[in-house]
């Protein structure tokens, strides 16, 4: 069992999310199409600050991820300074943890508090499947950097007589695990086969987020946090989500085919999370900090932990892992939680991942545990949909969920929320936060 977390900076004050703003987030190729990352960081921060009266001199340090990045901007924390008037001085710097991203960025900044070096800081994480760095091969690599040492006209042919057509064609990014070869996709069939989830249950809890996300939508809940995206060439607006299916119908989902395992696959489009364009982030201040520069916090981060298993099986496990963690350094039970959002890359990873929770198999074999982490109540369980619905702009959607969990706390008068996500590599992570 892990040894109870304390939250808190030295002088004893709490963690405070103060705000928390996100894009719309747009389906890979559509309203998004042409604009990079780093823009939508810099367009989700400006109304982020603006919004909220933050004078710029204030914030102490930004920490913001991309999980698909662009080598010509590779600190995207540094350019959102520099490109929305902060202070030069505004200490950032960016990381990466694959989907877990922005909650990575999020403790970076509450450890910081902790260890009493920034009051005030800014969270977050954005990406562009839209505007991918496109590369090249290893072959046409070297000889661009042979080419450099060479003197004479027959040096440089002899060089590009080594190359192939082959060689020539541009190298998109890869989808698949750098160490095991595997997609995430190819992991999620696996999981879906190996822990019996069927066709079936994956198209309803599919259907299930699109309802439940429509739902949120049309009764005003997202509006005051997702902001109107204007963005280039300008000839609208984006107010909404545009994955989120108003429409849905479970008979609509039986229609497609499986994608990863053509034969005897269960894993379709339409019970997996699209490949999205977006950013989020979060106003972060020490509780004292809040006090005084007038702010009513959205809530506070009671507890977090991160966890990394095994990438060749059940790779998509990591909420299973991590959670328990959370729960122990929280002092708290599964059934202690108000409600529950656990990232849906796949309906079938979230599915393995709810049948684990309360397996005492898998807590006694995997995680070394007495018993189970519990069964969730399904009543508590992604109560607004989640990022099938959504979209999944990779590190965009760790400070998404801790948005939308506050807000939906608070409208129920309070309480404690878990957030629960895998990540490729084997990773996952785990954050309990609470509300008065």
């Amino acid at each position: 069992m892990a040894t109870k977390q304390s939250v808190t900076t030295r002088e004893g004050d709490r963690i405070a999310i103060v705000a928390g703003l996100r894009t719309p987030f747009a389906k890979m190729a559509t309203y998004f199409h042409g604009v990079p990352a780093v823009d939508l960081g810099k367009m989700v921060v400006n109304e982020l600050l603006v919004r909220h009266g933050v004078q710029k001199e204030w914030v102490d340090q930004v920490v913001y991820g991309q999980v698909v990045q662009m080598p010509e901007a590779p600190n995207i924390a540094r350019e959102i300074v520099l490109g929305t008037g902060m202070n030069v001085h505004t200490d950032a710097y960016s990381v990466s943890r694959a989907c877990a991203t922005s909650f990575q960025s999020t403790v970076n900044i509450a450890e910081s508090m902790m260890a009493g070096t920034v009051q005030v800081g800014i969270a977050g994480g954005a990406d562009s499947t839209s505007v991918s760095p496109i590369g090249v091969s290893k072959n046409l690599a070297r000889a661009l950097v042979d080419l450099q040492k060479t003197k004479t006209l027959g040096q440089k042919l002899n060089i590009f007589k080594r190359l192939s057509l082959k060689d020539l064609a541009p190298v998109p990014p890869a989808v698949a695990e750098y160490s095991t070869g595997l997609s995430m996709g190819q992991t999620a069939e696996q999981m879906a086969k190996t822990h019996q989830i069927s066709r079936e249950e994956q198209d309803k809890l599919a259907h299930r987020s699109h309802s439940l996300a429509a739902e949120s939508w049309e009764a005003g809940k997202l509006s005051s946090e997702v902001m109107t995206a204007y963005a280039e060439p300008y000839k609208g607006a984006l107010e909404r989500d545009n994955n989120v299916r108003f429409d849905s119908k479970l008979e609509g989902y039986a229609k497609l085919r499986p994608v990863f395992d053509k034969k005897y696959g269960s894993v379709t489009a339409a019970n997996a999370t699209p490949l999205t364009d977006g950013a989020s982030a979060v106003l972060m201040m020490t509780e004292s900090r809040a006090k005084e520069l007038g702010y009513t916090p959205l809530g506070y981060i009671k507890s977090y932990a991160f966890a990394a298993i095994d990438v060749w099986e059940d790779m998509l496990m990591g909420p299973s892992y991590a959670t328990p963690i959370a729960l122990d350094r929280a002092g708290m039970t599964l059934n202690d939680l108000t409600l529950i959002e656990m990232h849906e890359a796949f309906a079938a990873q979230t599915l393995a991942n709810v049948k684990m929770f309360a397996s005492d198999k898998f807590a006694k074999e995997k995680l070394g545990r007495d018993k189970a982490t519990g069964e969730i109540d399904m009543d508590k369980f992604n109560v607004m949909g989640s990022s099938i619905a959504y979209g999944h702009p990779f590190a965009a959607t760790g400070t998404r969920m801790i948005t939308q969990m506050l807000n939906e706390l608070n409208r129920r008068g309070g309480g404690t929320g878990l957030l629960t996500a895998c990540a490729a590599g084997g990773l996952g992570a785990a954050m309990i936060v609470e509300t008065e």
